[in-house]
């Protein structure tokens, strides 16, 4: 099936091509390309490791969507299954509260965690957010942040020798 292209689409097509950093549009704008230029469906499909009907479908897509711009053309189709709920909705309510003390609001604990940011999510806004989410919601506020440490770290008694110093005692003798 060959595909034909107007002058102005194979030469958006090839811009395409050479330029994005989107590997799927990249794909999609060779596929037409090469279809334009004579390659069966099969041989498209074998070369991008994608079935037949998937090349198909861009084909589709790319004539269906005509009156929008290239990079929509090329874009993915809807997708189902469950859309986001909290992403991007939980980062403001996150930073506005992330640098001040969980004790304030009633919580028995001075430090925030993922699960104590969970439940004021609930608590407060309710917003039933994955621990995931709320990962992911420090991660693009580019807060790092470790568990607390229960016990409070003790230097042994041989640290010193464990470094490759002397210890006390031979300082003590040594007058220092």
């Amino acid at each position: 099936m060959p595909l034909r292209l107007s002058p102005t689409d194979y030469q958006n097509l090839v811009d395409v091509a050479h330029s994005t950093h989107d590997p799927r549009q990249m794909h999609r704008a060779q596929a037409l390309l090469w279809l334009h230029d004579g390659d069966t469906v099969d041989e498209v499909a074998t070369r991008l490791f994608v079935t037949p009907r998937t090349v198909l479908r861009w084909c589709r897509r790319f004539h269906e969507r005509q009156t929008l711009a290239l990079p929509a053309r090329l874009a993915d189709g809807p997708r189902s299954g469950r859309p986001r709920t909290v992403h991007g909705l939980v980062d403001p309510l996150i930073s506005a509260v992330i640098d001040g003390d969980p004790r304030q609001l009633g919580y028995h604990s001075t430090v925030w965690t993922a699960p104590l940011l969970r439940q004021y999510l609930r608590d407060v806004h309710h917003i039933q957010a994955s621990q995931r989410s709320v990962g992911l919601a420090l991660a693009r506020l580019d807060i790092a942040w470790k568990r607390p440490r229960y016990a409070l770290a003790r230097r042994a008694p041989t640290w010193r020798q464990a470094k490759g110093g002397l210890n006390e005692a031979l300082q003590a003798a040594r007058g220092r």
